[in-house]
Protein backbone atom coordinates (compact mmCIF):
# COMPACT_ATOMS: atom_id res chain seq x y z
CA UNK A 1 0.00 0.00 0.00
CA UNK A 2 1.34 3.41 -0.98
CA UNK A 3 1.71 6.12 1.65
CA UNK A 4 -1.80 7.55 2.15
CA UNK A 5 -2.52 11.18 1.36
CA UNK A 6 -3.86 12.82 4.52
CA UNK A 7 -7.13 14.81 4.51
CA UNK A 8 -9.23 16.49 7.15
CA UNK A 9 -12.33 14.87 5.66
CA UNK A 10 -13.17 12.36 2.93
CA UNK A 11 -16.64 12.29 1.42
CA UNK A 12 -17.53 9.27 -0.72
CA UNK A 13 -20.30 10.23 -3.13
CA UNK A 14 -21.30 13.68 -4.35
CA UNK A 15 -25.06 13.50 -3.87
CA UNK A 16 -26.97 16.22 -2.06
CA UNK A 17 -25.49 15.56 1.38
CA UNK A 18 -22.00 14.75 0.13
CA UNK A 19 -21.51 17.81 -2.05
CA UNK A 20 -22.92 20.26 0.49
CA UNK A 21 -20.73 18.80 3.22
CA UNK A 22 -17.71 19.04 0.90
CA UNK A 23 -18.46 22.67 0.09
CA UNK A 24 -19.11 23.53 3.74
CA UNK A 25 -15.96 21.93 5.11
CA UNK A 26 -13.87 23.29 2.25
CA UNK A 27 -15.17 26.80 2.94
CA UNK A 28 -14.06 26.36 6.56
CA UNK A 29 -10.48 25.83 5.44
CA UNK A 30 -10.50 22.04 5.80
CA UNK A 31 -8.60 19.86 3.34
CA UNK A 32 -11.44 17.91 1.74
CA UNK A 33 -11.69 15.32 -1.02
CA UNK A 34 -15.03 14.33 -2.52
CA UNK A 35 -14.76 10.96 -4.26
CA UNK A 36 -17.33 10.34 -7.03
CA UNK A 37 -17.31 7.39 -9.41
CA UNK A 38 -20.01 8.45 -11.90
CA UNK A 39 -21.73 11.82 -12.08
CA UNK A 40 -20.52 14.86 -10.18
CA UNK A 41 -23.37 16.24 -8.12
CA UNK A 42 -25.05 12.87 -7.74
CA UNK A 43 -28.31 11.61 -9.19
CA UNK A 44 -30.60 14.60 -8.65
CA UNK A 45 -29.12 17.11 -11.13
CA UNK A 46 -27.92 14.50 -13.61
CA UNK A 47 -30.35 11.61 -13.95
CA UNK A 48 -33.18 11.95 -11.46
CA UNK A 49 -35.14 14.78 -9.82
CA UNK A 50 -34.32 17.73 -12.02
CA UNK A 51 -34.04 16.00 -15.42
CA UNK A 52 -37.31 14.17 -14.78
CA UNK A 53 -39.12 17.38 -13.84
CA UNK A 54 -37.65 19.02 -16.94
CA UNK A 55 -39.11 16.30 -19.16
CA UNK A 56 -42.38 16.25 -17.20
CA UNK A 57 -42.78 19.98 -17.88
CA UNK A 58 -42.25 19.40 -21.59
CA UNK A 59 -45.03 16.81 -21.36
CA UNK A 60 -47.28 19.34 -19.64
CA UNK A 61 -46.72 21.76 -22.52
CA UNK A 62 -47.75 18.94 -24.87
CA UNK A 63 -50.92 18.50 -22.84
CA UNK A 64 -51.75 22.18 -23.32
CA UNK A 65 -51.54 21.68 -27.08
CA UNK A 66 -53.93 18.74 -26.70
CA UNK A 67 -56.31 20.93 -24.67
CA UNK A 68 -55.85 24.11 -26.68
CA UNK A 69 -59.47 24.40 -27.76
CA UNK A 70 -60.56 24.49 -24.10
CA UNK A 71 -58.72 27.79 -23.76
CA UNK A 72 -59.86 29.24 -27.06
CA UNK A 73 -56.57 28.52 -28.80
CA UNK A 74 -56.88 27.20 -32.34
CA UNK A 75 -53.67 25.74 -33.72
CA UNK A 76 -52.61 23.70 -36.70
CA UNK A 77 -50.73 20.43 -36.81
CA UNK A 78 -48.18 19.90 -34.06
CA UNK A 79 -45.96 17.06 -32.97
CA UNK A 80 -43.54 16.11 -30.21
CA UNK A 81 -39.84 16.23 -31.15
CA UNK A 82 -38.21 13.88 -28.65
CA UNK A 83 -34.74 14.90 -29.79
CA UNK A 84 -35.57 18.49 -28.86
CA UNK A 85 -37.08 17.36 -25.54
CA UNK A 86 -33.86 15.50 -24.77
CA UNK A 87 -31.69 18.43 -25.87
CA UNK A 88 -33.58 20.80 -23.55
CA UNK A 89 -33.00 18.39 -20.66
CA UNK A 90 -29.30 18.11 -21.50
CA UNK A 91 -28.83 21.88 -21.66
CA UNK A 92 -30.17 22.13 -18.14
CA UNK A 93 -27.89 19.32 -16.92
CA UNK A 94 -24.84 20.95 -18.53
CA UNK A 95 -25.61 24.21 -16.76
CA UNK A 96 -26.02 22.42 -13.43
CA UNK A 97 -22.68 20.63 -13.90
CA UNK A 98 -20.95 23.94 -14.51
CA UNK A 99 -22.57 25.30 -11.36
CA UNK A 100 -21.34 22.32 -9.34
CA UNK A 101 -17.78 22.62 -10.63
CA UNK A 102 -17.78 26.31 -9.76
CA UNK A 103 -18.93 25.53 -6.22
CA UNK A 104 -16.12 23.01 -5.70
CA UNK A 105 -13.58 25.55 -6.93
CA UNK A 106 -15.03 28.41 -4.87
CA UNK A 107 -15.01 26.34 -1.68
CA UNK A 108 -11.58 24.72 -2.19
CA UNK A 109 -12.99 21.18 -2.15
CA UNK A 110 -11.09 18.66 -4.26
CA UNK A 111 -12.96 16.30 -6.59
CA UNK A 112 -11.54 12.80 -7.09
CA UNK A 113 -13.30 10.88 -9.86
CA UNK A 114 -13.17 7.17 -9.12
CA UNK A 115 -14.56 4.35 -6.96
CA UNK A 116 -13.56 4.34 -3.31
CA UNK A 117 -13.32 1.37 -0.97
CA UNK A 118 -11.92 0.82 2.51
CA UNK A 119 -8.57 -0.96 2.64
CA UNK A 120 -7.68 -0.17 6.26
CA UNK A 121 -8.94 1.78 9.24
CA UNK A 122 -9.69 5.38 8.15
CA UNK A 123 -8.16 4.62 4.76
CA UNK A 124 -9.72 4.61 1.29
CA UNK A 125 -8.28 3.35 -1.96
CA UNK A 126 -9.73 5.04 -5.03
CA UNK A 127 -9.68 3.27 -8.38
CA UNK A 128 -9.45 6.35 -10.57
CA UNK A 129 -11.70 6.63 -13.60
CA UNK A 130 -8.69 7.90 -15.55
CA UNK A 131 -6.61 4.88 -14.52
CA UNK A 132 -4.41 4.11 -11.55
CA UNK A 133 -5.20 4.42 -7.86
CA UNK A 134 -4.85 6.87 -4.99
CA UNK A 135 -4.81 6.07 -1.29
CA UNK A 136 -6.52 8.62 0.93
CA UNK A 137 -6.73 8.78 4.72
CA UNK A 138 -8.82 10.78 7.17
CA UNK A 139 -10.17 10.59 10.70
CA UNK A 140 -13.52 11.76 9.33
CA UNK A 141 -15.14 9.80 6.50
CA UNK A 142 -18.66 10.39 5.21
CA UNK A 143 -20.57 8.05 2.90
CA UNK A 144 -23.19 9.36 0.48
CA UNK A 145 -23.22 6.64 -2.13
CA UNK A 146 -26.91 6.83 -3.07
CA UNK A 147 -29.10 4.13 -4.57
CA UNK A 148 -30.05 2.61 -7.91
CA UNK A 149 -33.16 1.18 -9.52
CA UNK A 150 -34.02 -2.31 -8.30
CA UNK A 151 -34.26 -5.01 -10.96
CA UNK A 152 -36.59 -7.65 -9.53
CA UNK A 153 -35.57 -11.33 -9.91
CA UNK A 154 -38.26 -12.06 -12.50
CA UNK A 155 -37.24 -14.69 -15.09
CA UNK A 156 -36.22 -12.95 -18.28
CA UNK A 157 -36.34 -9.41 -16.90
CA UNK A 158 -32.60 -8.77 -16.85
CA UNK A 159 -32.26 -10.38 -20.27
CA UNK A 160 -34.89 -8.00 -21.67
CA UNK A 161 -32.50 -5.09 -20.96
CA UNK A 162 -35.18 -2.98 -19.28
CA UNK A 163 -35.08 0.78 -19.07
CA UNK A 164 -34.60 2.49 -15.73
CA UNK A 165 -35.53 6.14 -15.26
CA UNK A 166 -32.03 7.01 -16.49
CA UNK A 167 -32.39 5.50 -19.95
CA UNK A 168 -36.02 6.55 -20.32
CA UNK A 169 -35.16 10.21 -19.78
CA UNK A 170 -32.44 9.95 -22.43
CA UNK A 171 -34.70 8.56 -25.16
CA UNK A 172 -34.76 10.52 -28.40
CA UNK A 173 -37.42 8.30 -29.98
CA UNK A 174 -40.84 7.91 -28.36
CA UNK A 175 -41.73 4.35 -27.33
CA UNK A 176 -44.66 2.94 -29.27
CA UNK A 177 -45.97 1.14 -26.17
CA UNK A 178 -44.28 1.49 -22.78
CA UNK A 179 -44.84 -1.16 -20.11
CA UNK A 180 -44.17 0.30 -16.66
CA UNK A 181 -43.36 -2.16 -13.87
CA UNK A 182 -44.43 -0.42 -10.68
CA UNK A 183 -47.27 1.87 -9.69
CA UNK A 184 -45.24 3.98 -7.28
CA UNK A 185 -44.28 7.62 -7.59
CA UNK A 186 -41.47 7.30 -10.14
CA UNK A 187 -43.47 5.00 -12.37
CA UNK A 188 -46.52 7.26 -12.29
CA UNK A 189 -44.63 10.44 -13.10
CA UNK A 190 -42.86 8.94 -16.09
CA UNK A 191 -45.87 6.98 -17.32
CA UNK A 192 -47.95 10.15 -17.53
CA UNK A 193 -45.18 12.08 -19.28
CA UNK A 194 -44.71 9.41 -21.95
CA UNK A 195 -48.47 9.17 -22.49
CA UNK A 196 -48.71 12.93 -23.00
CA UNK A 197 -45.94 12.74 -25.57
CA UNK A 198 -48.09 10.22 -27.44
CA UNK A 199 -46.94 6.76 -26.34
CA UNK A 200 -49.32 3.99 -25.38
CA UNK A 201 -48.66 3.16 -21.73
CA UNK A 202 -49.56 0.24 -19.46
CA UNK A 203 -48.76 0.29 -15.74
CA UNK A 204 -48.29 -3.12 -14.11
CA UNK A 205 -48.57 -3.04 -10.30
CA UNK A 206 -48.23 -6.01 -7.95
CA UNK A 207 -50.44 -4.45 -5.26
CA UNK A 208 -54.23 -3.99 -5.42
CA UNK A 209 -53.91 -0.23 -6.04
CA UNK A 210 -51.47 2.35 -7.31
CA UNK A 211 -49.35 3.97 -4.55
CA UNK A 212 -50.90 1.37 -2.26
CA UNK A 213 -49.77 2.92 1.01
CA UNK A 214 -51.71 6.12 0.35
CA UNK A 215 -55.25 6.88 1.54
CA UNK A 216 -58.09 5.48 -0.60
CA UNK A 217 -59.12 8.91 -1.90
CA UNK A 218 -55.57 9.45 -3.16
CA UNK A 219 -55.31 6.10 -4.91
CA UNK A 220 -58.77 6.51 -6.41
CA UNK A 221 -57.96 10.02 -7.62
CA UNK A 222 -54.74 8.92 -9.31
CA UNK A 223 -56.40 5.87 -10.85
CA UNK A 224 -59.16 8.00 -12.37
CA UNK A 225 -56.65 10.59 -13.60
CA UNK A 226 -54.62 7.98 -15.45
CA UNK A 227 -57.71 6.27 -16.81
CA UNK A 228 -58.93 9.62 -18.15
CA UNK A 229 -55.59 10.16 -19.89
CA UNK A 230 -55.78 6.79 -21.62
CA UNK A 231 -53.24 4.88 -19.53
CA UNK A 232 -54.00 1.20 -18.97
CA UNK A 233 -53.57 -0.04 -15.40
CA UNK A 234 -53.19 -3.67 -14.32
CA UNK A 235 -53.19 -4.20 -10.54
CA UNK A 236 -52.68 -7.29 -8.36
CA UNK A 237 -50.34 -8.45 -11.11
CA UNK A 238 -48.05 -11.40 -10.45
CA UNK A 239 -45.43 -11.43 -13.20
CA UNK A 240 -44.11 -14.91 -13.96
CA UNK A 241 -41.67 -14.09 -16.74
CA UNK A 242 -40.60 -11.55 -19.33
CA UNK A 243 -39.64 -12.28 -22.93
CA UNK A 244 -38.11 -10.16 -25.65
CA UNK A 245 -35.88 -7.11 -25.70
CA UNK A 246 -36.85 -3.63 -24.59
CA UNK A 247 -36.65 -1.24 -27.51
CA UNK A 248 -37.84 -3.90 -29.93
CA UNK A 249 -40.63 -6.06 -28.56
CA UNK A 250 -41.27 -7.30 -25.05
CA UNK A 251 -43.96 -9.49 -23.49
CA UNK A 252 -44.87 -9.70 -19.80
CA UNK A 253 -46.60 -12.89 -18.67
CA UNK A 254 -48.89 -12.86 -15.63
CA UNK A 255 -49.85 -15.77 -13.37
CA UNK A 256 -53.52 -15.51 -14.41
CA UNK A 257 -52.56 -16.32 -17.99
CA UNK A 258 -52.68 -12.76 -19.31
CA UNK A 259 -49.98 -11.45 -21.66
CA UNK A 260 -49.03 -7.78 -21.94
CA UNK A 261 -47.05 -6.71 -24.97
CA UNK A 262 -45.11 -3.53 -25.58
CA UNK A 263 -42.12 -2.04 -27.33
CA UNK A 264 -40.26 -0.94 -24.19
CA UNK A 265 -40.27 -1.90 -20.52
CA UNK A 266 -39.46 0.43 -17.61
CA UNK A 267 -38.59 -0.86 -14.14
CA UNK A 268 -39.79 1.38 -11.31
CA UNK A 269 -40.41 -1.01 -8.44
CA UNK A 270 -37.99 0.32 -5.84
CA UNK A 271 -34.44 1.36 -5.03
CA UNK A 272 -31.35 -0.60 -3.95
CA UNK A 273 -28.66 1.16 -1.86
CA UNK A 274 -25.15 1.40 -3.30
CA UNK A 275 -23.28 -0.23 -0.43
CA UNK A 276 -21.58 -3.15 -2.18
CA UNK A 277 -17.86 -3.83 -2.85
CA UNK A 278 -16.72 -1.08 -0.50
CA UNK A 279 -14.58 -3.15 1.89
CA UNK A 280 -17.00 -2.57 4.75
CA UNK A 281 -15.84 -5.62 6.69
CA UNK A 282 -12.32 -4.18 6.82
CA UNK A 283 -13.48 -1.40 9.16
CA UNK A 284 -16.56 -3.00 10.72
CA UNK A 285 -19.31 -1.08 8.97
CA UNK A 286 -22.53 -3.06 9.25
CA UNK A 287 -25.53 -3.01 6.95
CA UNK A 288 -29.16 -3.84 7.71
CA UNK A 289 -31.21 -6.48 5.81
CA UNK A 290 -32.28 -3.94 3.18
CA UNK A 291 -28.62 -3.32 2.35
CA UNK A 292 -28.50 0.19 3.83
CA UNK A 293 -25.72 1.22 6.16
CA UNK A 294 -26.62 0.74 9.81
CA UNK A 295 -26.69 4.20 11.39
CA UNK A 296 -27.92 5.77 14.61
CA UNK A 297 -30.11 8.87 14.76
CA UNK A 298 -27.02 11.05 14.36
CA UNK A 299 -26.13 9.17 11.13
CA UNK A 300 -23.04 7.53 12.63
CA UNK A 301 -22.22 4.07 11.29
CA UNK A 302 -20.91 1.16 13.34
CA UNK A 303 -17.32 2.21 12.54
CA UNK A 304 -15.86 5.07 14.60
CA UNK A 305 -15.33 8.21 12.55
CA UNK A 306 -17.57 7.10 9.68
CA UNK A 307 -20.99 8.62 8.93
CA UNK A 308 -23.57 7.81 6.24
CA UNK A 309 -26.10 10.17 4.69
CA UNK A 310 -28.92 10.10 2.17
CA UNK A 311 -30.38 7.04 0.42
CA UNK A 312 -27.54 4.71 1.42
CA UNK A 313 -28.24 5.43 5.10
CA UNK A 314 -31.86 4.38 4.78
CA UNK A 315 -33.13 7.94 4.99
CA UNK A 316 -36.36 8.56 3.04
CA UNK A 317 -35.33 8.71 -0.61
CA UNK A 318 -35.78 12.43 -1.21
CA UNK A 319 -33.13 14.99 -2.09
CA UNK A 320 -34.49 17.37 0.53
CA UNK A 321 -34.04 14.70 3.21
CA UNK A 322 -30.47 14.10 2.07
CA UNK A 323 -29.92 17.84 2.43
CA UNK A 324 -31.27 17.65 5.98
CA UNK A 325 -28.88 14.77 6.66
CA UNK A 326 -26.09 17.15 5.66
CA UNK A 327 -27.36 19.76 8.12
CA UNK A 328 -27.52 17.20 10.93
CA UNK A 329 -23.93 16.08 10.34
CA UNK A 330 -22.69 19.65 9.83
CA UNK A 331 -24.20 20.89 13.08
CA UNK A 332 -23.09 17.88 15.10
CA UNK A 333 -19.51 18.26 13.88
CA UNK A 334 -19.69 21.76 15.34
CA UNK A 335 -20.85 20.45 18.72
CA UNK A 336 -24.59 20.29 18.12
CA UNK A 337 -27.01 17.53 18.98
CA UNK A 338 -29.34 17.21 16.00
CA UNK A 339 -30.96 13.89 15.19
CA UNK A 340 -33.20 12.33 12.57
CA UNK A 341 -35.92 11.63 15.14
CA UNK A 342 -39.40 13.04 14.54
CA UNK A 343 -38.40 15.21 11.59
CA UNK A 344 -40.91 16.27 8.98
CA UNK A 345 -40.76 14.34 5.73
CA UNK A 346 -42.68 16.31 3.10
CA UNK A 347 -43.18 14.61 -0.24
CA UNK A 348 -44.50 15.52 -3.66
CA UNK A 349 -45.40 13.23 -6.53
CA UNK A 350 -44.97 15.33 -9.65
CA UNK A 351 -47.85 13.93 -11.60
CA UNK A 352 -50.16 16.55 -13.08
CA UNK A 353 -52.02 17.37 -10.92
CA UNK A 354 -49.47 16.99 -8.14
CA UNK A 355 -49.80 14.99 -4.95
CA UNK A 356 -48.33 16.84 -1.96
CA UNK A 357 -48.16 15.47 1.58
CA UNK A 358 -46.68 16.13 5.01
CA UNK A 359 -47.37 14.58 8.39
CA UNK A 360 -49.87 11.82 9.09
CA UNK A 361 -52.18 10.34 6.50
CA UNK A 362 -55.59 9.04 7.52
CA UNK A 363 -54.32 5.48 7.12
CA UNK A 364 -51.40 6.17 9.46
CA UNK A 365 -53.52 7.98 12.06
CA UNK A 366 -56.00 5.11 12.18
CA UNK A 367 -53.25 2.51 12.39
CA UNK A 368 -51.63 4.37 15.29
CA UNK A 369 -54.94 4.97 17.07
CA UNK A 370 -54.59 8.76 16.85
CA UNK A 371 -57.88 10.64 16.95
CA UNK A 372 -58.30 13.44 14.43
CA UNK A 373 -60.85 15.80 12.95
CA UNK A 374 -60.89 15.92 9.18
CA UNK A 375 -61.23 19.01 7.05
CA UNK A 376 -61.57 18.45 3.32
CA UNK A 377 -62.52 20.45 0.22
CA UNK A 378 -62.43 19.88 -3.53
CA UNK A 379 -59.68 21.84 -5.27
CA UNK A 380 -62.44 23.75 -7.06
CA UNK A 381 -63.11 25.51 -3.73
CA UNK A 382 -59.80 27.31 -4.26
CA UNK A 383 -61.11 29.65 -6.93
CA UNK A 384 -57.73 30.08 -8.60
CA UNK A 385 -58.17 26.57 -10.00
CA UNK A 386 -61.24 27.74 -11.91
CA UNK A 387 -59.27 30.46 -13.67
CA UNK A 388 -56.77 27.79 -14.74
CA UNK A 389 -59.41 25.18 -15.58
CA UNK A 390 -57.49 22.86 -13.24
CA UNK A 391 -60.17 21.90 -10.73
CA UNK A 392 -59.39 18.19 -10.37
CA UNK A 393 -58.50 16.91 -6.91
CA UNK A 394 -58.88 17.86 -3.26
CA UNK A 395 -57.03 19.02 -0.19
CA UNK A 396 -57.51 17.68 3.32
CA UNK A 397 -56.10 18.26 6.77
CA UNK A 398 -56.01 16.20 9.96
CA UNK A 399 -56.45 18.23 13.16
CA UNK A 400 -55.65 16.90 16.62
CA UNK A 401 -57.54 17.41 19.85
CA UNK A 402 -55.28 20.36 20.69
CA UNK A 403 -56.11 22.10 17.38
CA UNK A 404 -52.66 21.44 15.94
CA UNK A 405 -52.15 20.10 12.43
CA UNK A 406 -51.31 16.39 12.33
CA UNK A 407 -51.13 15.98 8.57
CA UNK A 408 -51.97 17.53 5.23
CA UNK A 409 -52.56 16.03 1.79
CA UNK A 410 -53.37 17.89 -1.41
CA UNK A 411 -54.01 16.36 -4.82
CA UNK A 412 -54.24 19.21 -7.27
CA UNK A 413 -52.47 21.54 -9.66
CA UNK A 414 -49.56 23.37 -8.03
CA UNK A 415 -50.14 21.88 -4.59
CA UNK A 416 -46.41 21.37 -3.98
CA UNK A 417 -46.18 25.10 -3.27
CA UNK A 418 -48.80 24.83 -0.50
CA UNK A 419 -46.65 22.61 1.72
CA UNK A 420 -44.37 25.26 3.29
CA UNK A 421 -47.27 27.10 4.93
CA UNK A 422 -48.50 23.91 6.59
CA UNK A 423 -44.96 22.82 7.49
CA UNK A 424 -44.23 26.13 9.16
CA UNK A 425 -47.38 25.90 11.27
CA UNK A 426 -46.52 22.33 12.27
CA UNK A 427 -42.87 23.15 13.04
CA UNK A 428 -43.83 26.17 15.14
CA UNK A 429 -46.47 24.12 16.97
CA UNK A 430 -49.17 26.59 15.96
CA UNK A 431 -52.90 25.82 16.01
CA UNK A 432 -54.57 25.62 12.62
CA UNK A 433 -56.31 28.91 13.37
CA UNK A 434 -52.95 30.64 12.86
CA UNK A 435 -53.23 29.83 9.16
CA UNK A 436 -57.01 30.08 9.03
CA UNK A 437 -57.06 33.67 10.23
CA UNK A 438 -54.31 35.30 8.17
CA UNK A 439 -55.15 37.36 5.10
CA UNK A 440 -54.44 35.23 2.03
CA UNK A 441 -54.13 36.82 -1.40
CA UNK A 442 -57.02 36.40 -3.82
CA UNK A 443 -57.03 34.53 -6.13
CA UNK A 444 -54.31 32.07 -5.13
CA UNK A 445 -54.24 28.37 -4.38
CA UNK A 446 -53.25 29.10 -0.78
CA UNK A 447 -56.53 31.00 -0.37
CA UNK A 448 -58.10 27.56 -0.32
CA UNK A 449 -56.80 27.13 3.23
CA UNK A 450 -59.62 29.38 4.44
CA UNK A 451 -62.28 27.11 3.00
CA UNK A 452 -60.35 24.02 4.06
CA UNK A 453 -60.17 25.00 7.72
CA UNK A 454 -63.81 26.09 7.65
CA UNK A 455 -64.68 22.41 7.20
CA UNK A 456 -62.85 21.23 10.33
CA UNK A 457 -65.45 20.07 12.89
CA UNK A 458 -65.51 22.01 16.13
CA UNK A 459 -64.11 20.37 19.22
CA UNK A 460 -66.62 18.48 21.30
CA UNK A 461 -67.48 20.32 24.51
Amino acid sequence: MSTPEQYDALIIGSGEAGKYLSWHLGSQGKKVANVEDKRLGGACPNIACLPSKNVIHSAKVASFFQRGSEFGIVHGDWHVDMEAVSARRQRMIDGLRDMHLANYTKNNAEVVMGFGRFIADKTIEVALNAGGTRTLRSDYIFLDTGSRATIDPIPGLVESVPLTHIELLELTVLPEHLLVLGGGFIGLELAQAMRRFGANVTIIERNPTLVHREDPDVTEGLHQLFKDEGIDIVTSANITRVEGTSGKSVTVYLSDGAKLQGSHILVATGRTPNTQNMGLDVVGIKTIPTGHFQVNDRLQTTAPGVWAMGDCAGSPHFTHISFDDFRIVRDNLAGGNRTTKNRQVPSVTFTDPELAHVGLSENEAKKQGIAYRLGKIPMAAALRTRTLDETRGFMKVLIGSDDHILGFTAFGSGTSELLPVIQLAMSANLPYSAVHNIILTHPTLSEGFINLFNTVPKKQA
